[in-house]
């Protein structure tokens, strides 16, 4: 840029004098200054100024800093006036509303500004004690009948992250047209210092009453098992090990570096177990100690990975689709139920593994595919028991939680393990049966990063003229899904970064145990010339 334009000037200066945080202005100040006196800073000036965080069905998502692109007091305070005004617009007036959030830089002042204003706006507010998991936040909104909740946290986003996630009564997220509705209203709301705000006194979590809930979800009376764990500097770690005591799991080593919350995840390069690296030192503390299960949560616990010994002892992460794949076969051999259902209902979206469907049927059990996110797996259907997403995000007890939960997906996998354990088998032996039940699924995900037109005109380009021996439909207006025999790409755009995202999917099916390591073989090949197949079509020129 080449210098500070009236404009910019006048727009920056107008927004510090309407915010009402003292350390966020002076930051602005200071930069506003910077700028005016010819310095550099200009260019981050007008990135600050140039709009307001988008309201998706996540909430809110950005950067601590000063100015409207960024997590501060101000937004909140908007976001949170737009959201209660929405509230009572839907007929919510003067319910409760639940505020909890992490550990993340800023989470303490935009907790509380979140429940100043929504108490102000006349709900009764129950603002969670310190730091607590998402799943304890949403399963709050159902446990204590609340109109709302917000968490506020960005999960595993980069350190200088932070966010604003939203629950409804039913405890689970927002879907359309919902969340534009509130981007409106947050749009029409006034400067956040003209914007009432409330006392409001934070109360006991509802951490034990999710703990005695946790505490139902294993299946088995098996025990007996040696798990590591890591909370990846996050808030989970003292949690899960609560419930897995709880439900009998005593034996729990936790990584030391990575077991107190800390909002810079100092040991890690990226704070997300699916990360290369993120995992090496729960891995390494497994084998250190002779674990029989490894489990590494994301920053705010609503993820969970797993990591087990193969059979020459070597540990490997398992896959989100070999993990969910695992859980659902758990619940639905040991009898998952939801509710009153006796017909139980197992979800996960178009772009993970076929593989549930095919095990849902052998149990006689009911299955859904949606679209991607936990918002539409929830949705999936009445009795839903089990839903799943590849990107470790799993949901075992959805009476409870409407939403993933890694720490009651970690009480679950304990649970399995220890069932296996008990039996003499191990997790790649029942791996091994479910191949050899319903074929061998290698799944794998490709992205490239394009423009948004480049990538529009992809996506159209396979739409309108697919490749030869390819189906294809579209279960979205944005989601195109290619077929041939034993394969499956699934194509969709980013949701949050100017990417084009495909999911590829082979199955290949064994003649019987002796025949799995060929089939394998075999998977792995034609996966491998179908990611350069898929490859060369996304890359393509029009």
């Amino acid at each position: 840029m080449a210098g500070l334009t009236p404009s910019l000037r006048d727009t920056a200066m107008r927004w510090i004098a309407d915010d009402p945080d003292p350390s966020t202005r002076d930051e602005l100040q200071r930069l506003l200054a910077t700028a005016m006196a010819g310095g550099p800073g200009v260019d981050e000036l007008a990135d600050r100024m140039s709009g307001p965080l988008r309201f998706g069905t996540a909430g809110l998502r950005g950067p601590v800093r000063a100015g409207p692109s960024g997590m501060n007091v101000a937004v909140v305070r908007r976001a949170t006036a737009g959201l209660a005004h929405w509230l009572v617009a839907s007929g919510r007036r003067g319910g409760t509303a639940v505020v909890g959030r992490d550990a993340r830089f800023g989470s303490p002042e935009f907790a509380a500004a979140t429940a100043g204003v929504l108490a102000a706006a006349g709900f009764d507010v129950r603002l969670l004690d310190g730091a607590v998991p998402t799943p304890v936040l949403a399963f709050a909104v159902r446990h204590l009948g609340a109109v709302a909740g917000v968490q506020i946290t960005a999960s595993h986003n980069p350190p200088a992250d932070n966010g604003y996630k939203v629950y409804l009564d039913d405890g689970a997220q927002l879907v359309p047209p919902a969340d534009a509705e509130i981007e409106a209203a947050i749009a029409a709301m006034p400067a956040a210092v003209s914007i009432p705000v409330a006392p409001v006194a934070a109360v006991e979590p509802v951490t034990e009453s999710y703990l005695d809930r946790v505490a139902r979800v294993p299946r088995t009376g098996s025990r007996g098992l040696r798990i590591a764990l890591t909370p990846l500097h996050g808030v989970g770690g003292e949690t899960c090990v609560h419930a897995l005591s709880r439900a009998g799991f005593d034996d729990v080593r936790v990584v030391a570096s990575q077991a107190a919350p800390d909002p810079s995840f100092p040991t890690v390069a990226f704070p997300n177990p699916e990360e290369p690296g993120a995992t090496d030192a729960v891995l390494a503390l497994a084998a250190d100690t002779g674990a029989d299960l490894a489990v590494a949560l994301d920053p705010d616990a609503d993820r969970c990975a797993l990591g087990v010994p193969d059979r020459s002892g070597t540990w490997r992460m398992l896959s989100g689709d070999e993990t969910g794949v695992l859980l659902a076969d758990h619940l639905l051999r040991h009898g998952a139920v939801s509710g009153d259902v006796g017909d139980p209902l197992v979800a996960t979206t178009v772009v993970s593994s076929s593989m549930l469907g095919a095990v849902a049927s052998a149990y006689g059990a009911r299955y859904a595919q949606t679209l991607t996110g936990f918002k539409w797996i929830v949705r999936g259907g009445p009795g839903l028991a089990y839903g799943y997403e590849e990107a470790l995000g799993y949901c075992v007890d959805p009476d409870a939680v409407r939403d993933k939960d890694g720490i009651a997906a970690c009480v679950l996998a304990a649970d399995l393990a220890a069932s296996l354990r008990t039996a003499g088998s191990t997790v790649d032996d029942r791996l091994d049966e479910l191949a050899v039940a319903h074929g061998v699924h290698r799944t794998e995900g490709l992205s490239s990063r394009m423009e948004p037109s480049v990538r529009d005109a992809a996506v159209a380009r396979l739409r309108d003229a697919p490749p030869p021996g390819w189906d294809v439909d579209r279960p979205a207006p944005d989601v195109l899904c290619l077929r041939r025999e034993g394969a499956r790409v699934v194509v969709r755009p980013s949701g949050t970064e100017p990417k084009l995202k495909a999911y590829l999917e082979v199955v290949e099916q064994p003649s019987g145990v002796d025949d799995l390591a060929t089939a394998r073989e075999r998977a792995d090949e034609v996966l491998a010339a179908l990611r350069a197949e898929i490859d060369d079509l996304l890359q393509d020129e029009p």
